[in-house]
């Protein structure tokens, strides 16, 4: 038997597979955009992110910065948790990074150590228009690791107080044993490698993860949150998502609230419960429990 014949009859790799595929298909058509950067810089100014005229209250002294995942953007990854955060008092702004010729839409796809540059052009812009000393950043998915490359050879430690990863890949992921299938395919490696960067660094043992997690995980003066979820079925095994070291908090969401099913892209973009617990890491002296109830806080 095919090692991909087994694994294809369990739901969750078909769900996997499926969104795959899905994604190549989007990158090979690409398709046309259905906004342009004006367009969805108006979208996310009109619902209270992005405005640059935001300055940072004594409660919320710092901006937040939302950075989305791969297939992401500045704007789909963040229309519940970016107005979640704005009702809360927070300066918030988001960035598109990794964008690639001839890919609309689609975004966090380049290479990674280029995308943590565009971050850090992006939190100085940021800092520069609020006033503040330092941003935290909330990230989901790749999103959630990236700014580490950003705090550890960027200089990004100087500028991030807390930053808050949603279902990151921080040692890299299987995508359930898929990424294994590689050396099936002769050729498929490279040619990830060439059209889609970002796909290939994100693979555990990759160059770019080997080099990410050399001499720890974490840096001095940040604070670290990882908030993952038991069936999460892209970073896999989700255990690998939790950093070690000092000033890190790493949180399964089942563990604040046992019923919660959310796989990899909902508790990113639509948990509720999630985003309690991104309030909690943003403002530890004033956290609140988080548990089911908090889907409706």
């Amino acid at each position: 038997m095919l090692p991909w014949t087994r694994a294809s009859r369990t739901p969750r790799a078909r769900r996997t597979l499926a969104a795959l595929l899905l994604a190549v298909t989007a990158l090979v058509a690409a398709p046309t955009a259905t906004a342009n950067a004006a367009t969805t810089q108006a979208a996310a100014s009109s619902r209270g992110w992005n405005d640059y005229s935001c300055k940072p209250s004594a409660a919320h002294p710092r901006p937040v910065v939302l950075v989305h995942g791969t297939f992401g953007n500045s704007i789909d990854n963040w229309l519940v948790l970016a107005p979640y955060l704005v009702n809360r008092g927070y300066c918030v702004f988001s960035l598109d990074y990794g964008q690639l010729p001839g890919v609309p839409v689609f975004n966090g796809l380049g290479p990674i150590d280029k995308s943590a540059a565009q971050l850090d052009v992006f939190v100085d812009k940021v800092l520069g228009a609020t006033g503040a000393p330092k941003a935290d950043l909330v990230g989901h998915s790749q999103g959630g690791m990236m700014p580490n490359y950003y705090l550890k050879f960027l200089g990004g430690a100087d500028k991030v107080n807390a930053l808050v990863g949603i279902a990151p890949d921080n040692h890299g992921t299987t995508l359930l044993g898929l990424t294994r299938l590689l050396p099936y395919f002769p050729g498929i490696e490279d040619l990830l490698t060439t059209n889609t960067p970002a796909l290939a660094d994100q693979i555990a043992g990759s160059a770019f993860i080997t080099k990410l997690n050399a001499g720890g995980d974490t840096v001095p003066g940040v604070r670290y949150t990882v908030i993952a979820t038991r069936y999460d079925e892209v970073v896999t095994p989700y255990r690998t998502q939790y950093l070690s070291g000092p000033n890190v908090r790493n949180v399964l969401l089942q563990d604040l609230c046992p019923v919660d099913l959310s796989e990899h892209v909902a508790i990113g973009t639509i948990d509720r419960i999630a985003f309690h617990e991104v309030v909690n890491a943003l403002d530890p002296a004033h956290a609140t429990p988080t548990t089911c109830a908090s889907v409706i806080g």
